[in-house]
C-alpha cells in the first residue's frame, strides 16, 4: 500500500488541496493521507511552533485555525479521492476531529506519532471499527504495546509503521531494521512512514519487507510549510511507485538458479566459448598454455574449462592460427 501524505501542504486552501488530489491521481499510489485539525479541541495558548516557519500566524493555535476544514469540505475531499480511485485517510488530532472524519466518511485512520499515548482518542477510533495505521516515531515499545492492545482488543485491522520524528530524516535515522522487529513483535502488517524528502528510503524499505509506505508530498520543496523540506515532489512520485512495484515483483518471484541456467542453453551456447590456438602449429607440437585462446561460440571445440586436459599433449596434425581444438586433434598415445 503506497500512501502520499498531503498533510498541511495545502496551507489552508481547499482549492490547493483538490489540486493535490488531481495531481496525485495518475501516479499509481493507493491512498492520500490528510491531517484533520480543530484548533479549539487540540491546542492551547501554551503550544509553541515545532519549527519557526510561519510569517502569517502569530501562534500555533492561529496556524491550526487556518488549517481547519469544515465537515462539508472534508466530505468533498473524500468524494474527490473516491472519484479518482484513491482511499481517503486522515490523522485526527482530537476526539472532535474523529467525529468530523466519521461524518465525512473517512476510509482509514492514521495515528500520528505524538498521539500513540492518547488513549482517549485511540479508544474513540477503535470504537469505529475502521482500519488503523499506527505510527511509532516517538514511542517506546512498551507504549506501542499498550496502543496495539487497544485495537487488537476490539479486533480492529491494524498496521504499524517505523517512523523517525526528524524533518528531514537522515539515512542513519531511517531505522529500516525496525520494520522487521515490529512485524515479529506484533505479527501485523508493517511499513515505513518516511520524512527523508527523497524516494530512496521507501525503495530501501520495500527491499527489506515493508508492506506499507507513506511519504509527504509537495508541488515544490520551496513551498511554505513545516514539512516541505521533508517531502518529495509530486513529479517524483510516479518514479517511486514504479521502483516499489519492480522491487516487489523481484521479491515475490523466486527462481532456482540451476533451473534458470538450464533454460538458457541457447544463450549459453551463444555467449560461451571454445578452445582454439592463437598461432599456426605443426604436427607433433606439444600444446602449452601460451598456445591457447578461447573464441565464441561454445560447442565448436573443447570447453575452456577443460583446457588442462590437453596441456602437454601432441597434435596429430598441423593447425592454422585460430582453428578450434578438439580431442581428435591429439595423438591417442599421449
Amino acid at each position: 500500500m503506497i500512501i502520499a501524505e498531503i498533510g498541511q501542504a495545502h496551507d489552508g486552501s481547499v482549492g490547493i488541496l483538490h489540486s493535490y488530489i488531481a495531481a496525485l491521481a495518475s501516479t499509481g499510489i493507493d491512498a492520500i493521507k490528510f491531517q484533520t485539525h480543530i484548533a479549539e479541541a487540540e491546542s492551547s495558548s501554551f503550544e509553541t511552533f515545532r519549527i519557526p516557519f510561519s510569517y502569517v500566524d502569530k501562534t500555533r493555535f492561529d496556524y491550526w485555525t487556518r488549517m481547519q476544514l469544515s465537515t462539508a469540505q472534508w466530505t468533498e475531499v473524500k468524494e474527490h479521492c473516491h472519484k479518482v480511485g484513491l482511499e481517503f485517510i486522515s490523522s485526527p488530532f482530537s476526539c472532535k476531529a474523529v467525529d468530523v472524519l466519521e461524518e465525512a466518511g473517512v476510509d482509514r485512520y492514521k495515528i500520528g506519532s505524538g498521539e500513540v499515548t492518547n488513549f482517549l482518542m485511540l479508544e474513540k477510533i477503535a470504537a469505529t471499527g475502521k482500519p488503523v495505521i499506527l505510527s511509532s516515531g516517538m514511542s517506546t515499545l512498551e507504549e506501542l504495546d499498550a496502543a496495539v492492545h487497544i485495537f487488537k482488543e476490539k479486533e480492529v485491522e491494524l498496521a504499524i509503521m517505523q517512523c523517525t520524528t526528524a524533518y528531514p530524516t537522515q539515512p542513519e535515522q531511517w531505522g529500516l531494521h525496525i520494520i522487521k522487529q515490529l512485524n515479529d513483535r506484533y505479527n501485523i502488517a508493517t511499513g515505513l512512514s518516511d520524512h527523508s524528502g527523497d524516494i530512496t528510503a521507501c525503495l530501501a524499505a520495500t527491499a527489506v519487507g515493508a508492506e506499507i509506505l507513506e511519504f509527504h508530498v509537495v508541488f515544490d520543496k520551496r513551498m511554505f510549510g513545516p514539512d516541505a523540506k521533508a517531502s518529495i515532489e509530486i513529479d517524483e512520485v510516479e518514479r517511486l511507485v514504479k521502483g516499489v512495484k519492480q522491487i516487489r515483483a523481484s521479491l515475490e518471484n523466486r527462481f532456482c538458479k540451476n533451473a534458470l541456467a538450464e533454460n538458457m542453453s541457447g544463450l549459453k551456447q551463444l555467449f560461451g566459448k571454445s578452445l582454439c590456438i592463437n598461432k599456426t602449429l605443426p604436427q607433433g607440437h606439444t600444446v602449452t598454455f601460451e598456445d591457447l585462446e578461447s573464441k565464441k561460440p561454445s560447442g565448436f571445440g573443447i570447453a575452456p574449462s577443460d583446457y588442462k586436459s590437453i596441456i602437454g599433449k601432441r597434435l596429430n596434425k598441423a593447425l592454422s592460427q585460430w582453428e578450434f581444438l578438439n580431442h581428435e586433434d591429439f595423438s591417442t598415445y599421449d
